[in-house]
């Protein structure tokens, strides 16, 4: 069997471009998620993870769709060498169990995680430049305006939360969470 397996960090990414990539490559089954590649405790992978067996194929379009980390991709793809699993990383083709393939590996390994080190760096080097200028507030920015939470708070004294998100467009989530917030 030729599983594909395909990840992004963010609920923002989209997956489509490696599904396709899979697809096309002959994956006939396809775990795809949102979750971060430095853990390897992540709900699709390890449901892959315990599907695969000896004779099967998994197929990644990048070394660092597999782990954002050196340990656990080395560590991961040893383990499907023991249980006699082929990986194919699409960038880069078949790795071997062999000295050259784990060179490789090792070495794609190490440029994934520096790559994920190096965008953490420049992400904290960001926010700390926004934090020294005037008016910097973390976080995402506030959705509504105070006179819009006032007038729909106020409202809630004539009509239900499930009125006032219609009237107002503000979510029955928010109303409650911002009435609780003034109590």
């Amino acid at each position: 069997m030729i599983y594909g397996y395909a990840r992004v960090s963010t609920v923002g990414q989209d997956l489509e471009a490696q599904i396709q990539q899979l697809e096309a490559n002959g994956a006939q089954k396809i775990y795809a998620e949102k979750f971060t590649g430095t853990k390897k405790d992540r709900p699709e992978f390890t449901r892959l993870l315990a599907e695969l067996k000896s004779g099967d194929t998994l197929i990644i379009t990048k070394l660092d769709r597999l782990a954002r980390s050196a340990v656990i991709a080395i560590t991961t793809v040893k383990d499907l060498y023991n249980r006699g699993v082929r990986v194919n990383v699409l960038n880069m083709g078949t790795v071997e169990d062999t000295t050259t393939g784990r060179l490789m590996l090792t070495i794609l390994s190490g440029f994934a995680e520096f790559e994920r080190d190096m965008i953490v760096e420049r992400t904290q080097e960001g926010k700390a430049i926004a934090k020294q200028k005037e008016g910097f507030k973390e976080g995402r920015p506030k959705a509504y305006t105070e006179k819009q939470l006032n007038h729909a708070v106020g409202l809630l004294d004539k009509h239900s939360y499930t009125e006032v998100a219609a009237i107002t467009g503000i979510s029955k989530s928010t109303l409650i969470r911002e009435v609780k917030r003034r109590k």
